[in-house]
């Protein structure tokens, strides 16, 4: 197979439905550019549930002088209380899901509580008011419903929450925002893909002169189908280019310029490194679909 005269053979197809190739590329572009969002999407939700489960925290709030709930009727946790719950942590049942236990007593909290909301509170606010915590980081934060059950209803113990729970609606709205990226991307790329398999069967009817000359003289119809598929493939892999330039540009001005510096909580932000990860599955994805779809309406043409 002459290589030269089939590459020129797609290049003429390409300039002869110049403005089908670029609607071609401007889908394929937009699909393949939600597809790489989703994807860095999913790679920053799983880079921050790493990063959090690692550091979150299960705090056990002992009871102040301003408890109400049932466990607290007799007041502030007694000295014995706050024992029962270091014993129980250092039981055999719990102590190797733990990989580290802090322990604040009320002074300590009030002390840090008016290091956060200033001295001027110092009159509306006591030490008994406060609760004396633990702070319990877990080998696995996966496991730290057995923490909670452990000393929900405890004598003493006012609260037990998961700092990681805060995080779960935040989780839950950037998988659902994935879902939608994903969604986009797929009704995109089918656009795409009809509108491959359109170009090349208009690119095919204006050469249907040429192609019944080629099959009298013998030609092969792997010779005859590999110009069109070329187009195809020419035209996904430039929107391909492009989409992977707008994923660059994204994590460069809207991750590492913008978010990173305004949104100082997450520490902890997609970078080159994913981005490299996620280019060629753009790429592939556009040239495969390309390919499929090219090949899939010139055989067709040709059958018909």
């Amino acid at each position: 197979m002459r290589v030269g005269l089939v590459i020129g053979e797609a290049l003429s197809g390409l300039r002869r439905n110049a403005s089908m190739v670029i609607s071609v590329v401007l889908v394929t572009f937009v699909s393949l550019t939600f597809v790489g969002a989703a994807m860095l999407m999913q790679l920053q939700i799983t880079t921050m549930q790493d990063f959090w489960a690692d550091r979150a925290q299960v705090q056990i709030f002992m009871c102040s002088s301003v408890s109400q709930v049932a466990t607290c009727a007799d007041g502030v946790a007694t000295q014995e209380q706050i024992d029962a719950v270091q014993a129980t942590l250092d039981s055999d049942a719990l102590a190797p899901l733990i990989s580290e236990v802090r322990f604040d007593t009320a002074e300590e909290a009030y002390q840090d509580a008016l290091d956060l909301l200033g001295d001027e509170y110092e009159g509306l606010l006591t030490a008994d008011q406060i609760s004396a915590t633990f702070w319990v980081n877990l080998v696995d934060q996966s496991q730290s419903d057995v923490i909670t059950e452990a000393f929900s209803g405890a004598d003493g113990v006012e609260e037990v929450q998961d700092q990681l729970q805060y995080l779960d609606p935040l989780f839950s709205a950037l998988t659902v925002a994935t879902y939608v990226a994903v969604g986009i991307a797929a009704l995109m790329l089918v656009a795409a893909v009809l509108l491959i398999s359109t170009t090349i069967r208009l690119s095919a009817y204006a050469r249907r002169r040429e192609l019944g000359i080629m099959r009298l003289v013998g030609a092969s119809n792997r010779f005859i189908q590999t110009p069109f598929i070329l187009e195809g493939v020419f035209a996904a892999l430039i929107g391909s280019v492009l989409a992977s330039l707008a994923v660059i540009a994204g994590v460069r001005f809207g991750v590492q310029e913008y978010l990173r510096s305004r949104v100082t909580f997450v520490a902890t932000w997609v970078d080159y490194g994913d981005v490299a990860l996620v280019i060629p599955v753009i790429i592939g994805i556009g040239v495969l679909l390309a390919a499929f779809s090219a090949g899939f309406a010139i055989r067709r043409w040709l059958r018909a």
